[in-house]
């Protein structure tokens, strides 16, 4: 970095108004037609600036966008406070008159009422006696150094936990200091400063459980450095990092790391299912989180790939099973397409709960598969999208599956068994006969137990509130004819409408928008609910 008088090129600073505006030195000296020494700084958040880091044509250096950069006074720019100034700050210092004057709600004839915070004196004055503090929040107070090491551990000696996010710490040997000095501290927080590169020094953070580095600008490199110093870690955050690749530095795997539950790799820009197996002989983690990447595909090694796998790693014990434990799986928002990929989650040993909302395998709104179908296809999954799975649903679920599969493909033996490997299964332990509900001839019986009891609700606006109707309609009732029932029996004559079928555990409704598709086609079971709605 290189030395000037006022600031150093590359430190990290905050405007002296926000600490919040948080950005890098990239340049300080003159600026041709104007007065005196300017510092440039190219923010964080990339709306805060005013250019790129040119001005009147002249370039002095280049912005991350049009609009990240600003040209500011010394004066202006905040290089920081140390931890234990922070910490005074938020604790130690009490409100002003003019806050408790603040402090008020309006009465009904609009007139100020002082609202006084029971509990405020006696609450202030534990939070100002550090020696009693055992959890501390500074985000975003613009904390830039740990101050003294001694008085660190004098002044705040039983913290556990400390959230550092949107700080202006930079060097891992600070880190280290805090950690060193704090030697109860399980729990810390530094997402939101930009780290560097270089963690030579680094020592042992003997007592850190929980390590939240988001938006913090680390690499996988770093971590297997980390993994060296953390040694009972049990989550790690790594959110909103740009990490595309796992790079394991002594294996093909990822290795060490012995106490970690629960990875959070959201936000990143993973693509290939590849880098992810390379986790997979974490042999404690049990939870997993990947939404928001780029991966378009899953798969689970099936015996031969995982004894071929052992004979190519000496590392790997035996008994070695890829993600052994794992739980949760979070895959929301990623690019996966495929019926394989759902299926495949079937293979992992322990996996109850899956999210793959956003993706598009799973929005009906562009093809994929709806909430019961999903259900149905994953046999073990308890929690799907973040909303349980009871045994209700799991049962109404499967059988509407299998009776839209027997709708669909039962003619095609050889195309079930190949796209619907759970079918024959299902429709065995429900005893689902192959012949469809029919009406007519069959006799009434047979009509009879091809009518199903449909609640439908219309919340059309320009008709007003009206109640549910229940109907009993046969199976084969086609969602076109099923419109003009309902114009019958909510008086919608110059209505165009929509239909929307009701799932329990969806939080949205799924259209009905094939006309000549039956109740049966669409997997519409016993005591469904449909809302009838007018296009907009």
């Amino acid at each position: 970095m290189e030395q000037t008088a006022f600031f150093t090129l590359g430190q990290r600073v905050h405007s002296s108004t926000d600490p919040r505006r948080v950005g890098t030195v990239k340049f300080v000296g003159n600026v041709e037609g104007y007065s005196g020494t300017w510092v440039g700084v190219d923010w964080d958040n990339e709306g805060d600036g005013k250019h790129d880091g040119s001005i009147n044509g002249v370039r002095y250096f280049q912005g991350r966008s049009q609009n990240s950069a600003s040209f500011l006074r010394p004066q202006n720019l905040s290089p920081g406070i140390s931890l234990l100034q922070a910490l005074k700050l938020r604790y130690q210092s009490h409100s002003t008159e003019q806050d408790e004057d603040e402090m008020y709600v309006l009465s009904a004839s609009n007139k100020r009422v002082s609202v006084q915070l029971l509990g405020k004196d006696k609450i202030q004055d534990k939070l100002s006696r550090f020696e009693e503090l055992t959890s501390a929040s500074i985000s975003y107070l613009g904390v830039s150094t740990p101050g003294d090491p001694a008085e660190i551990s004098a002044s705040v000696p039983n913290l556990k936990e400390l959230d550092l996010m949107g700080n202006l710490i930079t060097d891992w040997k600070d880190v280290g200091t805090i950690c060193e000095q704090l030697p109860h501290l399980v729990a810390l927080n530094l997402s939101n400063n930009l780290m560097t590169q270089n963690m030579t020094g680094l020592p042992l953070l003997k007592a850190i459980r929980v390590l939240v580095l988001n938006s913090t600008g680390i690499n996988w490199s770093q971590v297997e450095i980390l993994e060296h110093s953390l040694l009972v870690i049990e989550e790690l955050h790594l959110m909103g990092n740009n990490i595309s690749s796992i790079k394991p530095t002594s294996s093909s795997t990822v290795q060490g790391f012995d106490s970690l539950r629960l990875l959070n790799l959201e936000d990143n820009c993973l693509a290939e299912w590849d880098e992810i197996m390379k986790l997979s002989q974490l042999k404690s983690l049990e939870q997993l989180y990947l939404n928001k990447n780029k991966l378009t595909c899953i798969f689970y090694p099936d015996k031969n790939k995982i004894q071929e796998f052992l004979s190519n790693h000496e590392s790997c014990e035996e008994s070695y099973f890829p993600f052994q434990n794992l739980r949760c799986l979070l895959l929301g928002s990623n690019e996966i397409n495929d019926l394989a990929s759902i299926d495949s989650l079937n293979t992992f040993p322990k996996l109850i709960d899956i999210r793959l909302s956003d993706n598009p395998i799973a929005d009906p709104g562009r093809g994929g598969l709806p909430r019961f179908v999903l259900i149905a296809r994953l046999a073990k999954v308890e929690m799907l999208n973040g909303s349980e799975i009871s045994a209700r649903e799991r049962k109404e679920s499967e059988i509407r599956y299998v009776r839209l599969v027997m709708s669909k493909l039962l003619d095609n033996p050889e195309e079930i068994n190949r796209l619907h490997p759970r079918f024959v299964e299902l429709k065995n332990f429900y005893g689902i006969e192959d012949e469809r509900p029919s009406v007519g001839a069959a006799g009434p019986q047979k009509m009879a137990s091809g009518l199903l009891s449909i609640t439908l609700k219309c919340v059309a606006s320009s008709v007003g509130e009206k109640l549910p109707l229940t109907k009993k309609l046969p199976a084969t009732t086609t969602v076109g004819k099923l419109k003009a029932l309902c114009e019958s029996f909510f008086k919608l004559k110059s209505l165009k409408l929509k239909l929307f079928l009701q799932e329990e555990g969806s939080p949205l409704p799924m259209l009905l928008d094939d006309e000549m598709a039956t109740l049966m086609d669409m997997g519409i079971g016993n005591e469904s609910t449909i809302i009838v709605d007018e296009e907009s």
